[in-house]
């Protein structure tokens, strides 16, 4: 298996690979860069973070390519539909960072609470400003939660043990966790509360979830923090109400247009205001949560590798057998969700006389995904065989 990872990723996942005995090259660049293409064609598994875009065009580079993995929670930087279609899952590391977006983000709290970040930049320009004038405690204060899931949940509990009222609205119905309350409406949640954080994933539904309208209905002198998707937030009437002083001080830590690399420059309208903590996307951004990350989408990788399994993908059926005693060699099957194809598979094996000791077969939307033990070994022409069955997308054989 060839590997390559790109965008810095932890030497963590490089280690954990070429521990089981994969061949795996790592850049500190993203896919755009010339020499990686130049070698996309020959690699089996992918490893990228969130800067690689990674398109139908770069899919069909790549025909041997067979995973790709996400070293991070979103997976809207690849086209999930052809990569499902060319029977390739997407894996990625839901978990793995949520404590250090939750730290941070009940970091830039108090920051902002206290205005440490705008005292901080009139020390840098010579001027020494001890007020108290504007500055607050959090104990006590309303922290609103729009996404309640994993890192929501999260900073949730961290904020209440500060002693803050927390508060969240979920599209999905969701267990509260400590003392939280659930709000039945976003309008509701955001005349509530002295904080709002942002905690949604990337979706149509949440482009400009927070726009004019939603800002107006903030409490005036309200605070708003983003770490979670850059077009989830309107900027534009963002700097609006910036300057209308109705939205006191943000914490802003994506953007709608982010720079390719750290060579390219940040251009933003939010820069003119010292009362906007900005940050360049790095609420995932710790050693731990690289290292978690790296264990994270591996362990996904070597389970896909050596026994096939999809738990996990994000746009794939999420496939799992346990080796049966007596296996042999075990047969990966991507094909079209049409009917009669478990039963073309299973003809294959009967008309060459083998024994099959288990199999399970998963489908979602037009994919199935089937994977079958047997106690014979599994030569090239039954490959080849499988292989040749109507709408087949790939097949594996793992030989046990």
């Amino acid at each position: 298996m060839k590997i390559l990872l790109l965008e810095n990723i932890s030497l963590t996942a490089k280690k954990s690979l070429e521990n089981v005995g994969y061949d795996v090259t790592i850049f500190k660049e993203n896919i755009e860069d010339d020499k990686i293409l130049s070698q996309i064609k020959n690699t089996d598994i992918l490893g990228i973070r969130s800067r690689s875009q990674i398109t139908k065009e770069i899919i069909l580079q790549a025909p041997q390519l067979k995973a790709i993995g996400c070293f991070c929670i979103g997976t809207n930087q690849v086209d999930l539909d052809f990569a499902k279609i060319k029977g390739i899952p997407v894996f990625n590391a839901p978990f793995s960072n949520t404590r250090s977006v939750a730290e941070m983000v009940l970091g830039e709290i108090i920051i902002l609470s206290r205005n440490i970040h705008i005292r901080n930049l009139e020390l840098h320009r010579g001027v020494w400003s001890k007020v108290a004038s504007g500055s607050f405690e959090i104990r006590g204060k309303v922290l609103g939660i729009v996404g309640y899931g994993r890192i929501g949940s999260q900073l949730g509990i961290i904020a209440e043990s500060l002693g803050m009222q927390v508060i969240y609205y979920d599209i999905e119905r969701k267990l509260s966790l400590g003392n939280a309350t659930e709000c039945d409406n976003l309008e509701k949640l955001l005349s509530k509360s002295d904080f709002v954080s942002l905690h949604v994933p990337e979706t149509p539904q949440t482009k400009n979830l927070i726009s004019k309208r939603e800002l107006l209905q903030m409490k005036k002198g309200a605070k708003l923090i983003n770490a979670s998707r850059g077009n989830v937030v309107a900027i534009d009437d963002l700097v609006e109400a910036l300057k209308s002083e109705h939205i006191s001080s943000v914490a802003i830590d994506v953007f709608p247009q982010e720079p390719k690399d750290n060579n390219d420059p940040f251009k933003s309208e939010l820069i003119k205001f010292d009362n906007a903590l900005l940050t360049p996307h790095i609420g995932g951004s710790t050693i731990e949560a690289q290292e978690n990350i790296a264990i994270e989408v591996c362990d996904k990788f070597i389970n896909f590798i050596k026994n096939g399994s999809t738990v996990g993908a994000v746009n794939f059926p999420q496939t799992s057998l346990q080796k049966s005693k007596d296996s042999a060699s075990r047969i990966l099957h991507v094909h079209k969700n049409t009917p009669g194809m478990l039963e073309k598979i299973n003809n294959v094996f009967a008309k060459n006389n083998l024994n099959i000791s288990s199999q399970i077969l998963q489908t979602e939307g037009d994919i199935g995904y089937a994977i079958i033990d047997s106690s014979s070994i599994i030569n090239k022409e039954i490959e080849l065989s499988l292989e040749k069955i109507e709408n087949t997308i790939n097949t594996r054989v793992i030989k046990n």
